[in-house]
């Protein structure tokens, strides 16, 4: 009984990240209008301010949200990077305004998927 409870507080000090535990961040918020602009973004762990490499990001949504049109989306297609945390994409930005570019990813060890959204603003 007493092992049980020895065993028991052990596992109570354990801590597990949570998907709280990590932000997608623009590398720039300004993007260009126009057919295969490149998005960069980051995935960093808000603990230590470390960049996370080999995510894999399988839901990506690109639409503009801010300008009160959410049905308007375009296509997110990725591209490489060759900075371990940063991932590329590219995507065309039809009309010049606000753009929503909402990610979500698996990382290694995580049993819950990082979600994130980010702002941008394409301009000619």
């Amino acid at each position: 009984m007493l092992l049980a409870g020895i065993l028991v507080a052990g596992f109570a000090t354990v801590s597990f990240a949570a998907s709280q535990d990590y932000e997608f961040q623009p590398v720039s918020t300004d993007v260009k209008q126009g057919q295969g602009s490149l998005v960069l973004v980051r995935l960093v762990d808000k603990r230590t301010g470390k960049l996370v490499p080999d995510a894999v990001i399988f839901t990506t949504r690109m639409d503009m949200a801010p300008e009160g049109m959410e049905m308007m989306t375009t296509p997110v297609s990725a591209a490489s990077s060759t900075e371990p945390g940063v991932y590329a994409f590219k995507t065309d930005f039809a009309m010049a305004g606000g753009w929503r570019f909402k990610l979500a990813a698996k990382v290694q060890g995580e049993p819950d998927t990082v979600q994130g959204e980010l702002v941008l603003k394409a301009a000619p």
